[in-house]
Order: structure tokens, then C-alpha cells, then sequence
């Protein structure tokens, strides 16, 4: 093998990864979505099927198996509107609902931590917001789900908010750019974003804790 060879054989698995996701690593959304949303729904579903065990963290979006559908809609209006995309916006809004059986499929996992601002920023207006926000509650207590909120007062010296990202099981890593989509599969940066998710999740709390918050960005929205 060429890392041998060049004395660098523990680079192996990660020179291996990068060749293997050279063509899509670095997506922009304009080529991803030149047809419409539709496309780039459809285009994370063999992943979402083969993964058991999700990863997300979020700073300022609930992520997507976790939406309403009036959230879903606000949301890729949104997108659809910024980026003058084709409108196919009821069909992209029908996959993403669909591809939210996995979240009630018992053989897979989510652990998901929220930056308590994600509960903070209104997205669809008070109304949607607090659908979105009573949905949470409700998935918060299904058995493969982890719910946690980092609080606006823990202290955060040791680890500011970062960029939101997904780690699906120990293969993939998928980050959302403001031009593009990022897919990271070097098992070095994989197990970056892991400690990553760890240590948040040490700074975020659970069960009533995290619930008391939620139901006071409910309130908030009164």
C-alpha cells in the first residue's frame, strides 16, 4: 500500500475515505437543488436507512425528523424563496414528512442536542413555532430518542457553539453550509465531530430540566 510504502500507514484508513468521497464531499446547493427541493430530500435517504444510531446538534434549527410539517413548510418556503428555486415545495415537504418513520423504528437511536436558542428562533411564526415546540415534548419521551438542551446560562469557555451537524453511526459526517453541503468520511474528522458531540452533551441537561425550558419558550411565545 502507497501510505506504507511512504511510511505513513496510520493515514491509511484516511486517505482511503477521502478517495472514496472525493466527488461528494463539497455539494453546493445549486447543483443539488437545479430541479428543486425535491432532489436533495431524496438524496440522504439510502443514508437514513442504513444508519441505527443518529448524531444531531443543532444551534438554531430543530432538525428535520423532529419538525412539523407546518415547521418543514416554513422552512423550505424559505429556502425555495432565497434561492429562486423551481417550486416543487408540496412534493419536497411529502419526503421529508416520509422519511420520519425512522424516528419510531425501534432499531434505531437518536441522540439529539439543541442549543436552547434553537427553541428561541421563530421560524413560521408563533403559531408553528409553538406546534413545533409541543411535538417536541411529545418525541422527547419515545424510548430511542435523547433529548438535551444546552441552557443560554451554562458556561460555555470550554466550548462555544459550533456549526450544526449530523454523525450518522461511525461512518459519515453531514454538515449544511450557506452554499453547500458538506459531507465529511475521514474516520480522524468522524471521531473530531464525536468528542465534539460528547462534551456538548455533557453541557446539556435532560428530562424535566430540558422540558421546563422547552415549555418556557413556549410561554415566551405568548
Amino acid at each position: 500500500m502507497y501510505a506504507t510504502h511512504c511510511g505513513v500507514a496510520d493515514q491509511a484508513a484516511d486517505l482511503i475515505a477521502t478517495t472514496r468521497n472525493i466527488d461528494g464531499a463539497y455539494v453546493e446547493w445549486r447543483r443539488m437543488e437545479r430541479s428543486g427541493l425535491r432532489r436533495a430530500q431524496e438524496s440522504v435517504i439510502p443514508l437514513w436507512e442504513r444508519t441505527r444510531h443518529f448524531r444531531a446538534y443543532s444551534s438554531w434549527l430543530i432538525p428535520g425528523p423532529l419538525q412539523t410539517r407546518a415547521y418543514i413548510e416554513a422552512l423550505l418556503t424559505s429556502i425555495r424563496d432565497r434561492r429562486a428555486l423551481p417550486d416543487d415545495l408540496e412534493k419536497a415537504v411529502r419526503v421529508r414528512v416520509d422519511k420520519q418513520r425512522v424516528l419510531y423504528e425501534s432499531t434505531r437511536r437518536f441522540a439529539v442536542i439543541l442549543e436552547e436558542s434553537a427553541l428561541r428562533h421563530r421560524i413560521g411564526g408563533a403559531e408553528t413555532m409553538a406546534g413545533q415546540l409541543g411535538h417536541l415534548l411529545s418525541l422527547a419521551t419515545l424510548p430511542n430518542v435523547s433529548l438535551g438542551v444546552i441552557p443560554l446560562s451554562a458556561d460555555r469557555t470550554a466550548l462555544w457553539p459550533v456549526e450544526d451537524f449530523w454523525i450518522f453511526d461511525d461512518a459519515q459526517v453531514n454538515v449544511e453550509l450557506v452554499s453547500a453541503f458538506l459531507t465529511i468520511a475521514q474516520p480522524h474528522e468522524i471521531h473530531m465531530y464525536a468528542q465534539t458531540f460528547a462534551a456538548l452533551a455533557d453541557l446539556a441537561v435532560y428530562g424535566a430540566p430540558a422540558r421546563t425550558l422547552i415549555t418556557s419558550a413556549i410561554d415566551s411565545l405568548e
